[in-house]
């Protein structure tokens, strides 16, 4: 079977796209692209992949069918829509893009193609397995009805926003940065959008600094059936890189945070957590990879999944738009 083609731009956290691409033997590297020609060069000796002149060359190799987009988050929807239009799958780092007007032309031109582009983003929470175990749990009844969601994103990498490229990039979002990787899972694991949003924030930790946008943004929302999420992306933390998760039903508290991953079942208030021993982080940035090749080569309806990848831009969105109108916004889903 000859080999996928694929193409890597951004090599940041794109070097785990890379690395997935090649332990994946149904994939053959074909180009690298990054702003350090000295790292690409260096990755491209290691994967057999060439360093390309630039992203219009990627695009007109035929032989390419995977560009995987891990570039500064200003330059996604561009690059995505550019990559759809020349036929190609589509495999991006979180955000899809930044604002709802570019997800819209994103959307259309994506639904031009009828289906036949996959597209898909990084958000691996969702190939962690004591989630996986948590949403099994949660469709069995196990937790009864699920009435309110917590999801804190602690970034723990001040430098990276202070001194890094986060600072110049136009309206940076530490919600759509961070922060959506705990929206994603939690639409996931309860099934269910929310309607609107409030937020609030802050830009103390980085005061003084070139970073010009909220370091810290809390939003609450509310879903139809009555439940209420609290999502924080944290920037500024001074705590090693982490996230924190608290759901609460009916019938069990799930907690997973420097302690460790549990669950209570009882409110007596002399019973202990059951503690779980499942992984807690995924194993790679790149998990996600292997189930994308495969939905390009079988031909895979991801639409659902793709569909995900909107609302969760979607409400990012709608939580930046809140904290700038200090309003509760209504959540307008594409």
């Amino acid at each position: 079977m000859k080999k996928i083609g694929v193409a890597v731009v951004g090599l940041g956290i794109g070097e785990r796209h890379l690395r997935a691409y090649h332990r994946d033997t149904r994939c053959q590297a074909r180009w690298v692209l990054d702003h350090d020609n000295v790292k690409a060069k260096n990755l491209a000796e290691e994967t057999g992949a060439g360093v390309a002149s630039s992203y219009e060359a990627i695009l007109k190799d035929e032989d390419v069918q995977i560009i995987s987009i891990a570039s500064f988050d200003d330059d996604h929807a561009s690059q995505i829509i550019q990559a759809i239009n020349a036929g190609k799958h589509v495999f991006v780092e979180k955000p899809i893009c930044q604002t709802i007007e570019q997800l819209q032309e994103i959307q259309k031109f994506w639904l031009k193609q009828s289906g036949k582009i996959k597209l898909a983003s990084n958000l691996i929470l969702r190939a962690t397995p004591v989630y996986q175990w948590l949403k099994e749990k949660i469709l069995a009844g196990d937790f009864g009805k699920i009435y309110a969601f917590d999801g804190e994103y602690l970034y723990g990498r001040l430098h990276k926003i202070t001194d890094g490229w986060r600072n110049s990039v136009e309206n940076y979002s530490v919600m759509e940065g961070g922060g959506i990787h705990l929206i994603d899972l939690m639409v996931w694991l309860i099934q269910e959008r929310p309607q609107n949003v409030f937020s609030m924030g802050n830009r103390i930790s980085t005061e003084g600094t070139k970073f010009r946008y909220n370091d810290f943004v809390a939003s609450t929302m509310q879903m139809e059936s009555g439940l209420v999420a609290r999502i924080t992306a944290n920037f500024g933390s001074v705590h090693r890189h982490h996230h924190i998760v608290r759901l609460f039903g009916t019938k069990g508290t799930f907690i997973y945070d420097d302690m460790g991953a549990r669950v209570h079942w009882s409110r007596d208030e002399n019973s202990k957590p059951e503690m779980l021993t499942m992984p807690t982080l995924p194993a790679d940035k790149g998990d996600l990879i292997p189930d994308f090749v495969s939905a390009v080569l079988e031909d895979k309806n991801i639409n659902e999944q793709t569909q995900a990848v909107f609302d969760g831009l979607s409400i990012s969105a709608a939580c930046d738009l809140a904290l700038i109108t200090k309003r509760l916004e209504t959540i307008k889903y594409l």
